[in-house]
């Protein structure tokens, strides 16, 4: 199976079927960072999951054991790391965004590899939280993520409904460079994979700097307006990295255009 690229019609992407192929066996099984998992479809970080179902992250990741998959915790949830950890064998990332206070931000590395955790997924494109107009049209309130209790507070102190944007910038290190991930892959010997990654120009520049992974997202499309879909920047940046990290980010056109795995997010809240 491979993919044609229609000129007209917004550049839509279109399925060309080889047909008369033996498909009796097919194996959908990769490998991501040296982790055999059963199908290239990872859990992707959600904050606040308990919005959704009352186990929280608990449930996502024995589903992710089930299934012989990873599944990347984010540092927004409900139930702490250790929780998570305890729960089930699931192959776990961890999530976070670089704290104002990085002491917090290396407590939380230092915990996440205490808890077992494989790699760190370095969320990059949220230094200032975008206007979520579904959150605020809601009056979305922020819970305490676990994982900071003690640390930092990220409940909303509006009264008047939601403010995720207020907990992000009291929160969130809106100074973040390249020359921060270099300091985080000196504090941890687990890999780093960069998310929020859609130009050549910044992948390149993660491998550059020895990242060991990248991720393709726009954030769910709620952090930046008239930003490209993800499997509109895949292409482009896997052939930016030629293969030196794993891209990941549709499930089958992203595959056909280079992806090594999809991360899959089972409710969109503000990851």
């Amino acid at each position: 199976m491979h993919l044609t690229r229609e000129k007209w019609q917004l550049n839509l992407l279109m399925f060309q079927p080889r047909v008369l192929v033996d498909v009796s066996r097919i194996n959908i099984s990769t490998t991501i960072l040296g982790y055999s998992i059963l199908a290239p479809i990872i859990v992707a970080p959600t904050a606040m999951y308990k919005l959704a179902n009352p186990e929280g992250e608990l449930a996502s990741a024995r589903a992710a054991a089930a299934c012989n998959t990873i599944m990347v915790l984010s540092s927004m949830s409900i139930c702490t790391m250790e929780e998570v950890a305890s729960s089930c064998s699931a192959i776990r990332f961890f999530q976070f965004y670089v704290t104002k206070r990085w002491d917090v931000t290396v407590h939380l590395v230092q915990r996440a590899e205490r808890s077992g955790c494989k790699g760190i997924v370095l969320t990059v494109d949220t230094l200032r939280l975008g206007r979520l107009e579904a959150d605020i049209k809601k009056k979305m309130i922020s819970l305490q993520a676990k994982n900071f209790e003690g640390l930092l507070s990220t409940e909303s102190s509006s009264k008047k409904g939601s403010n995720p944007e207020a907990v992000a910038s009291e929160i969130f290190d809106d100074s973040l460079s390249w020359k921060d991930v270099s300091w985080l892959k000196f504090i941890t010997n687990l890999p780093i994979l960069i998310k929020g990654v859609l130009s050549a120009e910044g992948a390149a520049k993660a491998v550059e700097i020895g990242v060991a992974g990248v991720i393709v997202s726009n954030h769910g499309a709620c952090q930046l307006d008239y930003v490209p879909a993800t499997i509109s920047a895949l292409e482009e940046v896997v052939q930016a990295v030629r293969g030196k990290v794993p891209p990941g980010t549709d499930i089958f056109k992203a595959l056909t255009l280079g992806a090594q795995a999809v991360f899959v997010s089972f409710f969109q809240l503000t990851v």
